[in-house]
C-alpha cells in the first residue's frame, strides 16, 4: 500500500476545501476538488436491479465493505445511542456467513466492535487509520505501523495504524476542543482515536458559526491535522495520504485478493468520506459502490438504496441468493 506519510500538497491533503452548514448539517460542496459525481437522481435501485447486479457477480469473488452510521444504524442526534438493530445485526452476521465482511467507519474501531458486536467479520475504524485485519497476506509485516496480534477468537491478525505518531496530537486537539467549546450548548466532542469528531446536530444555527471559528482557532495551532466534513459533524483528522479507500485497497489485500482478477469488492456507504472507497472501486472496473441516500448528491456510486431498512433488505437477499446458488459455500473463518 505504500508510505501513508508521503508528503502531499494541501490540494490532496484536504478532501473538502470549502464546505457550507445548511438545513441537512451536511458539509455541501460547490465541488470536491479531486473529482465530479453524477447526481444520485440518476442512480438504478440495488434492490430493484438486484437480479442484473448478481448475474455480473456470478462466479466473482464477493468480498462486502460496509460503512456503519447512516447505513447499518440510522442517525440519531446522540453518537452513544447510534445501536444497529437486532434485524441488521442478523443482516450482517447473514452475509458474513458467505462472503469477508468489513465494516470502515470513521467511529473508532473499539466503538464500532461494540455496536456490532460481531466476531467473524473485520473492523477498521478512523476512516480507516485503525484496521484489524486478518493473517493471511504474504505482504504483511513490511510496515513499521503493523503488529500482531489476537482476536477475540484466538486467531492471529494484525492491527494497522498508520496514523500512529499522531496520537499525542490528537489528544492534546481533544483536550483544546473541549474547553473551547464547553459553553455551546449541544456541541458534542467525540473521540474516535485517530481523529476527533465535533457534532452539531444539537447545536443552535445561531451558535454554528462560533462553534466553527473556535474550531478553526484551535486547528491554526496544529498544521499537521485538518478539517473536515460530514453529516452535521466537523473531523479533525492527521494528515496523511489514508482514507477509506486505501482501507479498501488494504484489506482487499490482506485478505489475499491482492492482483486477484475475479475478486468483486460491494461498498456501502452513506457519507462523503465513503466516496474514496466508492473511487476505488469504479478505479478497479469492477464489484459496485453503492450509496445510501434519499435525496439527490453527488457520488462516484453506480447503484442506490435509500436508508437502513433497503440496505438490511439488500444484504438480506444477498445472502439468500449466495444460499441458493448452487455452488455456493459457507466460508471458514476458523
Amino acid at each position: 500500500m505504500g508510505n501513508p506519510h508521503l508528503s502531499a500538497n494541501s490540494a490532496e491533503m484536504e478532501s473538502i476545501s470549502k464546505a457550507r452548514f445548511d438545513e441537512n448539517g451536511a458539509g455541501h460542496l460547490g465541488s470536491y476538488n479531486v473529482w465530479q459525481w453524477p447526481i444520485v437522481q440518476s442512480l438504478p435501485s440495488a434492490l430493484s436491479n438486484f437480479d442484473k447486479m448478481m448475474t455480473a457477480a456470478k462466479g466473482k469473488k464477493i468480498v462486502m465493505f460496509l460503512d456503519y452510521d447512516g447505513t447499518l444504524s440510522q442517525i440519531v442526534d446522540d453518537p452513544e445511542k447510534a445501536f444497529m438493530s437486532n434485524m441488521m445485526r442478523f443482516a450482517v452476521r447473514e452475509v458474513s456467513r458467505y462472503f469477508p465482511t468489513a465494516i470502515i467507519s470513521g467511529r473508532s474501531r473499539d466503538k464500532i466492535y461494540e455496536f456490532v458486536q460481531l466476531k467473524d467479520i473485520y473492523y477498521a475504524g478512523s476512516h480507516g487509520m485503525d484496521i484489524m485485519a486478518p493473517l493471511l497476506s504474504s505482504k504483511i509485516g513490511d510496515s513499521e505501523y503493523q503488529t500482531k496480534a489476537v482476536d477475540e477468537k484466538g486467531n492471529e491478525v494484525i492491527i494497522f495504524q498508520p496514523a500512529y505518531d499522531f496520537l499525542p496530537g490528537i489528544q492534546e486537539i481533544l483536550r483544546a476542543l473541549k474547553e473551547v467549546t464547553k459553553g455551546i450548548d449541544g456541541v458534542i466532542i467525540e473521540n474516535n482515536k485517530f481523529c476527533i469528531s465535533v457534532h452539531f446536530r444539537c447545536v443552535r444555527e445561531e451558535d454554528f458559526s462560533t462553534l466553527q471559528e473556535k474550531v478553526k482557532f484551535v486547528m491554526e495551532t496544529y498544521p499537521l491535522f485538518h478539517l473536515t466534513w460530514g453529516r452535521k459533524v466537523m473531523e479533525i483528522r492527521p494528515r496523511i495520504q489514508w482514507n477509506k479507500g486505501h482501507a479498501l485497497k488494504y484489506l482487499l489485500e490482506t485478505l489475499g485478493f491482492d492482483g486477484s482478477s475475479d475478486v468483486f469488492p460491494m461498498y456501502i456507504g452513506d457519507d462523503l468520506t465513503d466516496e474514496d472507497a466508492f473511487k476505488v472501486i469504479k478505479d478497479m472496473g469492477k464489484g459496485y459502490p453503492i450509496i445510501v441516500s434519499s435525496i439527490p448528491k453527488e457520488t462516484q456510486a453506480s447503484y442506490s438504496l435509500c436508508d437502513p431498512s433497503e440496505v438490511m433488505s439488500f444484504l438480506l437477499r444477498l445472502a439468500r441468493w449466495r444460499r441458493s446458488s448452487s455452488s455456493g459455500k459457507l466460508i471458514d473463518f476458523n
